[in-house]
């Protein structure tokens, strides 16, 4: 099919491309790396040529958008509630008036991604007729089943694996009618008949997702092996299985993500000083001092700076690894003067404040809420990344550090496993510090190989700095995760797609 027209559903978006209409610039509304994916995918097939429209809530507070203050053209946009002919908005007071994508309260995440669903299949799919819907998480899982009923192809990529379960008869509430695509939804348990189903069967509305798209990818294809083979306690069994299961019939893929372009050392203004690879070490040494001094860490132009910028989440990212060997590692490398910087929340963190002040590391060690410009500053400043997640569908800040001159140090799984590999200045191979087992030992040696690092003759860590910087920059491109996208909505347009017949 020429130019299948592609219509991307999604609750997050960072911003939109310019050409979208007057108002694409005041949308913005993210909670996580998936606004940025959504955002950078969507730029990246308009600028291809691609017919891509993009489905999101009208978040009207987190869009700031104030009809006093708009022209005449923009105003008549906003109130034919759509800003282009491309982007299509969800419209319901349950998204005016908040503050965050998310809430706190699961029940009120649940609400607004059923009223965002419910838009999207009775009035965005009939207006928009799209060739191919790609839908993003749990919060777009039961999409899949409408559009396999009416013969649309669907993309369920997933970014993360939590989920949630509700009945068919709270879904209806909302204004959503299954009776004719209710038996394409994934149920707690094997459904029988609608009506007995309707009141005392959950649906898992990120497993839906899976069992009725018809192509599933993930963001990495480590990530999506690994699921396969069941490789991770915390993923559902229902979510392997139904993977497995798309797996098998060749409608299963893995698609690294790529960050924001925003990320970029020699355009970035949340820097002290900006820099490239050609001057990365003059660049570096201003905004070490810099940060420094914002984390109240000792002013040491020779001291290594370790930096943890994910959220600490022992569930995922691994930070008791590191608080289990944190006193002991500033003591082995007292010498050097080693510092780590935490810029991140999260549930381990009062562990990580308590080790500081029970081991009296204040100045060596720093933790700081989490806050985007230091957090960028903390990537510039730094020389090492700290990532030793359990498991990583894709994870970004691996790919962010590498383009400011940070280099990884990661536990081998998902996505960090296919963009990682173990540095070798003899061969200048490998882009970073990689250990295998899940156990703080293994953290420890990898951590000891960057110090090794650390130590070698300036011209040797100057040679393959500057080269996985350029690596890095050529490497990990939404241009480049675009294409793969583009030639999987073809690969999916060639492939036929069953329909099911209502019961």
């Amino acid at each position: 099919m020429a130019d299948p027209r592609i219509l991307i559903v999604t609750p997050e978006i960072s911003y939109l491309p310019g050409e979208l209409g007057n108002l694409a610039d005041h949308m913005r509304a993210k909670a996580g790396g998936l606004a940025d994916v959504s955002s950078s995918l969507v730029k990246s097939l308009y600028e291809a040529g691609a017919d891509v429209h993009v489905a999101l809530p009208n978040y009207r507070r987190l869009f700031d958008i104030d009809p006093c203050k708009l022209q005449d053209q923009e105003l008549r946009h906003y109130h034919s509630k759509l800003p282009s002919d491309r982007v299509h908005l969800a419209e319901d007071r349950v998204f005016y008036f908040r503050d965050h994508v998310y809430s706190a309260c699961t029940d009120d995440n649940v609400h607004c991604s059923l009223v965002f669903q419910r838009e999207v299949i009775n009035n965005i799919i009939p207006h928009v007729r799209p060739d191919i819907v790609h839908c993003n998480d749990w919060m777009t899982g039961l999409i899949p089943a409408m559009a396999r009923r009416i013969g649309i192809p669907s993309l369920f990529t997933l970014h993360n694996i939590h989920s949630v379960k509700i009945l068919l008869e709270h879904i209806e509430e909302t204004g959503i009618d299954t009776s004719e695509f209710w038996q394409n939804f994934y149920y707690q348990s094997p459904p029988s008949s609608y009506e007995q189903t309707r009141s005392s069967n959950p649906v898992d509305m990120l497993t839906s997702g899976i069992f009725a798209s018809h192509w599933v990818n993930t963001v990495s294809p480590s990530f999506l092996e690994e699921i396969t083979q069941r490789q991770h306690a915390a993923i559902p069994d229902q979510v392997c299985d139904e993977l497995l299961n798309k797996q098998a019939a060749g409608f299963a893929s893995g698609i690294t993500n790529a960050p924001d372009p925003s990320y970029d050392p020699s355009s970035d203004d949340a820097l002290t000083c900006r820099f490239t690879a050609q001057n990365y070490v003059e660049g570096k040494l201003k905004n070490k001092r810099s940060f420094q001094e914002h984390m109240g860490l000792l002013p040491d132009d020779d001291a290594p700076i370790l930096f943890w910028p994910s959220r600490l989440d022992p569930v995922q990212k691994g930070p008791e690894l590191l608080s289990d060997i944190l006193a002991k590692l500033v003591s082995t490398y007292c010498q050097l003067g080693m510092q780590i910087a935490f810029v991140a929340d999260g549930s381990h963190s009062h562990y990580i404040k308590q080790i500081i002040s029970m081991e009296n590391l204040s100045g060596l060690v720093s933790i700081k809420s989490f806050d985007e410009n230091l957090s960028r500053l903390g990537y510039a400043a730094s020389d090492f990344m700290l990532m030793p997640s359990k498991f990583e569908p894709c994870g970004l800040t691996q790919m962010i550090a590498l383009k400011y001159g940070s280099l990884p140090i990661v536990h081998r799984t998902g996505g960090l496993k296919d963009t990682i590999k173990q540095l070798n200045t003899v061969n200048s191979q490998g882009n970073g510090f990689v250990f295998d087992d899940y156990v703080s030992d293994a953290l420890e040696w990898a951590v000891q190989c960057a110090m090794d690092f650390y130590q070698l003759p300036p011209a040797v860590k100057q040679r393959e700095i500057e080269r996985v910087m350029q690596q890095a920059h050529s490497q990990f491109t939404h241009q480049k995760t675009a294409s793969h996208y583009i030639n999987l909505y073809e690969e999916m347009l060639g492939k036929p797609l069953h329909v099911d017949e209502p019961s």
